[in-house]
């Protein structure tokens, strides 16, 4: 890259300094260029799944999204349990007291939008995708130059919103990482200007947080709380009456519609309002704690083998850093997968100019907000990269503010910083096909099936065997929120009585044995009959 530099300054230089001022004069209409990168993201991720395959779910996590989607889009909160709920038991999903996903509403909410207004979840993939980019530009024009928030809007883009699981999947990070960015947005125009809008954006980036990433969304909150209490209680903060009818009102009555909505929620889906799915969940099923710190809980009844070698599974990593090599391989290794994610080699290289960066305060608090939030994953017992979502807009904030310094570096009188920026800008974008999601075998198998079978006049039940050596991260059997009004019901099959209960229960239906682990997975019409 440096010979490249080297050899280039002199190179389409005219070229370059038009283009530059093109993009600095669409810079300063604000307006334009968040609704800009808002279309580029909403289109690009849309196009990229029509012309390279639309989402699948693959991941236990993206199956317990869409029941919570699907469930929304009903206008419901919540399910009923199922009479049978023991043959539809799976990962990261409720029974009992009712049926429901474990998750935070707000990712579902979102790819219910999607269903409502086309019948497909994907579509809030992708209006979240392009909210969170729009954000995110909104958020860097309260901290750099339009042109240089512009730029941040249209990198992430490249690097967010086009190949990567955030807009190729049903998994989620972009809604986090839009509370984040109006979070952020919204308190550094506070500070300098307190105004009543802000205040409500402040509260939205919260909201968001809380019914997302509640954990993560904490952290980085509590941080934010200290910046505005500073700006607001010190000498040159506005007087109290002011603070409190710009401030107090309409943030106190976001974040108090926030917590009535979650605590409703909650007592709808768990019956105590102060009572997370999430924690109705691992208290049924996992044996391993969320915290390193929290110590293991005894091995539940599970009453199917592939959800004992889920739960099994997801101990080991808490049993593995347990120790202290453990530990630090552990997060040497999830620190290399989310730089890789967020940052990659292009985005790295602007932070050598790091110690001039953080001359200034806000970069300095960009740096300790992230810092903060690492140290609070390092407590984690799992971690996957969605969980950073929440700081994205502030690591584009301190790229994006180190490439301004990286851009006036000369090299014997070259302006090789100059070239080097276009050069990152070229290299992210020719790099965003590396970020593609690959999906395993099984689920191309499921969803191609299922799109078979609900192309049939008739309604079917399949009852799913899994073989002795079934990896337990292949899980077929996840049905709709109406489960007996479903085209195809999926169902684990059992003993012989529960199986005749079974199929007594669904006479109305084909009935069909899937034995998962053969090689292709076979589907035959299940034995008349018989119960086993």
């Amino acid at each position: 890259m440096l010979t490249l530099t080297l050899a280039t300054p002199p190179l389409g230089a005219r070229w370059v300094r038009r283009a530059e001022g093109a993009f600095r004069r669409l810079a300063r209409h604000r307006a334009a260029a968040i609704a800009l990168v808002g279309l580029l993201a909403f289109g690009g991720s849309a196009a990229v799944s029509f012309l390279w395959r639309f989402p699948i779910p693959s991941g236990h996590d993206e199956f317990s999204y869409l029941l919570a989607a699907d469930t929304f889009a009903s206008g419901r909160l919540t399910n009923p349990p199922h009479p049978l709920w023991v043959h539809f038991e799976s990962m990261h999903i409720l029974q009992q007291p009712t049926y429901a996903s474990k998750y935070p509403p707000g990712q579902g909410l979102v790819l219910a939008l999607g269903q409502v207004l086309t019948g497909a979840p994907a579509v809030g993939v992708w209006l979240s995708v392009a909210l969170a980019c729009a954000g995110l530009t909104w958020m860097l024009q309260a901290w750099l130059p339009p042109a240089w928030a512009l730029l941040g809007g249209l990198l992430a883009v490249f690097r967010l919103g086009l190949f990567s699981y955030w807009a190729q999947s049903y998994w989620g990070g972009a809604v986090a990482a839009l509370g984040g960015a109006l979070l952020f947005g919204a308190l550094r125009r506070f500070v300098r200007r307190p105004q009543t809008r802000d205040a409500l954006w402040l509260g939205l980036g919260l909201a968001l947080l809380a019914n997302s990433r509640p954990y993560e969304g904490l952290l980085v909150g509590l941080v934010a709380g200290a910046v505005l209490c500073r700006g607001l209680l010190g000498k040159s903060g506005p007087p109290i009456r002011v603070a409190l009818k710009r401030v107090g009102l309409p943030l106190g009555l976001v974040l108090s519609l926030t917590a009535g909505a979650m605590a409703y929620y909650n007592y709808r889906v768990t019956g105590d309002p102060l009572r997370l799915p999430y924690q109705v969940h691992e208290a049924t099923y996992s044996m391993a704690p969320v915290f390193l710190w929290q110590r293991p809980r005894p091995s539940p009844r599970y009453r199917h083998q592939a959800l004992l070698d889920f739960h099994w599974r997801r101990a080991f990593p808490y049993m593995h850093q347990r120790s202290l090599s453990g530990f630090l391989a552990d997060r040497v290794n999830a620190l290399r997968e989310f730089w890789l994610f967020y940052l990659g080699l292009a985005l790295t290289v602007p932070l050598v100019m790091l110690p001039w960066t953080l001359k200034d305060w806000w970069m300095r608090l960009a740096l300790l907000t992230c810092g903060v939030l690492a140290a609070g994953l390092l407590a984690e017992t799992w971690l996957n990269l969605h969980y950073a979502a929440p700081i994205t807009a502030l690591l584009y904030a301190l790229v994006l503010q180190s490439m301004r310094y990286l851009r006036v570096w000369r090299w014997r009188g070259s302006p090789a910083g100059r070239v080097l920026v276009w050069a990152i800008v070229v290299l992210c974008v020719l790099s965003a096909p590396q970020l593609r999601l690959k999906l395993p075998a099984w689920s191309l198998h499921r969803v191609r099936l299922l799109a078979s079978l609900q192309k049939d006049r008739d309604r079917h039940l399949v009852l799913v065997r899994y073989g002795p050596r079934h990896n337990p991260n292949f899980e077929w059997v996840y049905n709709a929120a109406d489960i007996d009004g479903a085209k195809v019901v999926w169902a684990r099959e059992m003993d012989a009585a529960r199986n005749r209960e079974l199929l007594a229960y669904f006479n109305d239906r084909r009935a069909w044995l899937l034995e998962a682990d053969a090689g292709p997975p076979r589907l035959t019409p299940y034995p008349v009959g018989s119960g086993s």
